[in-house]
């Protein structure tokens, strides 16, 4: 599917992206490295664990969203792919809720590309996955990441001690969430109404499938 508003796009991440993701994440390395999962050291005498290739990570992406964990979108502004978001964890019986996971290029960094995004993912989730629950875990260090989701709203739960494998060390992590009936109108209708620069004016994102 391929979610849309205005000048930001959210459509699965393909083979084909290949050369511009490699070349935006590249371009990014140094901001990005802080932020970015890692794999613990092994057990003693226990395999080595590699960073897998872009075709190793697209294959992993694939199996997870066909088995239904996972939803893996690129994220476009303008046109030109600028990072990616993740709906992962995604669980389903009694609790139907999943975590987003996002980075996106330094350069469109502060145009409201990241929320705009999480919003469209949240309201699909919401509306048409039929999750119930949408987590989002940060680092207390990464300020562009709490200002996505404070401009968003979502609820602070506090904090979960040493809970992922970040930049070489187990980090602690700040936990956001939102349920379905705080938003009953729309993550992205709400995220518009408080937009700097818009007039307030509810849009309903266009979706293709």
């Amino acid at each position: 599917m391929i979610l849309t508003d205005g000048t930001v796009t959210l459509r699965p991440i393909k083979l084909r992206d290949q050369s511009v993701w490699r070349e935006v994440n590249r371009r990014n390395r140094e901001w990005l490295r802080p932020w970015e999962a890692t794999v613990p050291p092994p057990a003693p005498g226990g395999p080595v664990a590699q960073r897998p290739t872009y075709r190793q990570m697209i294959r992993h992406l694939r199996t997870e969203a066909n088995a239904g964990r996972m939803l893996p979108f690129a994220i476009e502004y303008e046109g030109r792919l600028v990072g990616q978001l993740t709906v992962a964890g995604i669980t389903w019986g009694s609790m139907c809720s999943g975590h987003v996971g996002y980075w996106v290029d330094r350069s469109v960094a502060g145009r409201g590309v990241m929320p705009t995004a999480v919003a469209l993912a949240v309201d699909h989730c919401f509306r048409t996955v039929g999750l119930h629950r949408i987590e989002v875990c940060i680092r207390p260090e990464n300020g562009p990441s709490r200002r996505v989701v404070e401009k968003l709203g979502f609820r602070a739960e506090g904090l979960r001690p040493r809970y992922l494998h970040i930049d070489g060390a187990w980090r602690d992590h700040l936990i956001f969430a939102l349920t379905a009936e705080e938003v009953p109108d729309g993550l992205l209708r709400r995220w518009r109404r408080v937009r700097p620069g818009t007039s307030g004016t509810p849009h309903t994102p266009g979706e293709i499938k």
